[in-house]
């Protein structure tokens, strides 16, 4: 007979908004933000890729929306600070390549009948799997791993933006290992057994001048003291050298980040990117409401923990199957959690995009969620609109 494990070490890592394929994943929600303005009910499906100094966007659009691509594309650039070479790229002069065409009419005639179809029947945008976690570890009711890699990149993009620490360029990466405890099936943290900040600099700076500054400016300013002791372990630039970042120092693609962007190797991911996909492409939405239904579960007491899987069949309004694990943390069965969740949300895409207002964009509305998470920011509900809980 196995023995449980108690105590035991767990990693998450994230990367900022200058990170190339988090740029990446910026300019596809950037480029849906702008279409979904005009045209809320558009068909978008919208790929980035970049390398030194270019940026191109392809895919699949059905829209009545007339928009500047290019001027989208170089605008997030800009937002996220690529505004010279040594940057790592330049969004004002950068190559912008443009090659979006309209959806495939098979995939439109069965999903959304070519717009005839009630927004009740509309039907998955593809097949697939999408998970929804939630944890009693942190207030956000999301791993603390997570929360503190994605709050870590976060900080150093503001020290750079607002001139804290001048030497900062807009490439970086974080990594948080915790000591955790398992607690019948819950997750208890302990203390933050490692961190590890790779950002990318200016020429100049000494090794010695950034490890003092991500110390006190970034570190100490993101992990509450309790968790941080003398014998938590600090690797800060660890290759020595970072100064040639951004796409100019690796090619950047749409949906490379997609364990960072939901729960850092926790629960489980069904594979499935989020950027650049309109609300019938349930890889989207379809992890969107399972990320609220396991938090509502969470949040109402039912489970310290939840994992929560729905599948989809492509042209078929309803989910083929909805699972719910507590990892045995419930305190009713998971079967009768299973019935509660079932008779408060409805995970048919079109009502989904209806419930979680997904069909608006504009205003960064996506390209916000591009960056530093989809889940766990409750710092907007009127953009993380699937971050509000549901009573059971």
């Amino acid at each position: 007979m196995s023995q449980k494990i108690e105590n035991f070490l767990f990693t998450s890592e994230s990367v900022n908004e200058g990170h190339p394929d988090k740029l990446a994943d910026q300019v596809s929600d950037g480029v849906l933000d702008a279409i979904l303005a005009q045209d809320p009910d558009a068909k978008v499906a919208c790929e980035t890729a970049t390398k030194t100094n270019m940026v191109m966007v392809f895919g699949e659009i059905t829209t009545t929306a007339k928009v500047d691509y290019e001027a989208v594309v170089r605008q997030v650039c800009k937002d996220i600070g690529f505004n010279s070479e040594e940057d790592g790229l330049n969004g004002n002069t950068c190559e912008v390549l443009v090659r979006l065409h309209e959806q495939s009419p098979d995939i439109g005639q069965g999903v959304h009948g070519m717009g005839t179809k009630a927004l009740e029947d509309i039907g998955a945008g593809d097949q697939g799997i999408m998970f929804g976690y939630a944890t009693d570890e942190h207030e956000s009711l999301m791993p603390l791993t997570l929360v503190l890699a994605h709050r870590l990149g976060h900080r150093l993009t503001v020290v750079r933006k607002d001139g804290t620490c001048p030497w900062v360029l807009p490439d970086g990466k974080t990594q948080v290992t915790i000591e955790y405890k398992n607690d019948n099936g819950a997750m208890v943290p302990l203390r933050v057994h490692t961190v590890l900040i790779s950002t990318q600099h200016k020429e100049g700076v000494t090794n010695e001048k950034i490890a003092e500054d991500l110390m006190n400016e970034v570190i100490k300013k993101v992990i509450p003291e309790k968790y941080l002791d003398d014998k938590t372990i600090y690797h800060l630039n660890p290759s020595g050298r970072f100064v040639i970042g951004g796409p100019d120092g690796d090619a950047g693609l749409t949906g490379r980040k997609i364990i960072i962007d939901t729960y850092g190797g926790w629960g489980a991911h069904g594979g499935g990117a989020f950027s650049g996909k309109d609300p019938t492409k349930v890889d989207r939405s379809g992890a969107y409401i399972a990320r609220q239904a396991a938090k509502s579960v969470v949040a109402a007491g039912l489970a310290r923990r939840c994992l929560m899987q729905i599948s989809y069949a492509i042209g078929v309004a309803k989910p083929l199957s909805v699972h719910i694990d507590t990892y045995g943390t419930g305190k009713i069965s998971d079967a009768e959690i299973l019935k509660k969740v079932e008779a408060a949300f409805d995970f048919r895409p079109g009502m989904i995009g209806k419930n979680l207002d997904l069909k608006r964009g504009g205003n960064k509305r996506y390209q916000t969620t591009a960056a530093y998470g989809h889940f766990g920011r409750e710092d907007d509900l009127n953009i993380f609109t699937w971050e509000k809980v549901v009573p059971l």
